[in-house]
């Protein structure tokens, strides 16, 4: 598999990602993944949850409209947003550019820390996008 995979990050199987942020355990940033930016082709608009919305593992929490198409994105834990990234209204290309990086799309406070140990590591993403193909 060609696509970038940090082991720093835990991933989901609909191509999401999280970092859990600093000092703050219970606070992750929310991206999709190097092999869905390319998938998705180039990124034109990003329609993300607003800060105070409470989002539920598996449910929609935006839209990512590309050239190609328009991909839902899903919440990969429960949580409450506390923040978008601002950024992309202007440059939705970061998405594209930087997805692990200034393209990120979500701040979430978790609803359980333990969330995150039911997610993929980096060596389980790349085996889930290896039997995908």
């Amino acid at each position: 598999m060609t696509s970038d995979t940090p082991d720093s990050l835990r991933y989901t199987p609909s191509h999401e990602w999280l970092r859990r942020e600093g000092d703050s355990p219970g606070e992750v940033t929310v991206g999709i993944t190097d092999f869905a930016q390319d998938q998705l082709g180039d990124v034109v608009y990003v329609d993300l949850a607003a800060p105070g919305t409470e989002v539920q593992a598996g449910e929609a929490c935006g839209e990512i409209e590309s050239t190609k198409t328009v991909a839902e994105l899903y919440a990969p834990v429960a949580g409450e947003v506390l923040a978008s990234n601002d950024e992309l209204a202007d440059a939705p290309e970061l998405v594209n550019a930087s997805p692990y990086g200034d393209g990120w799309l979500l701040r979430l406070r978790l609803a359980d820390d333990t969330a995150l140990e039911g997610l993929l590591d980096a060596a389980g993403y790349q085996a889930a996008l290896a039997e995908e193909s």
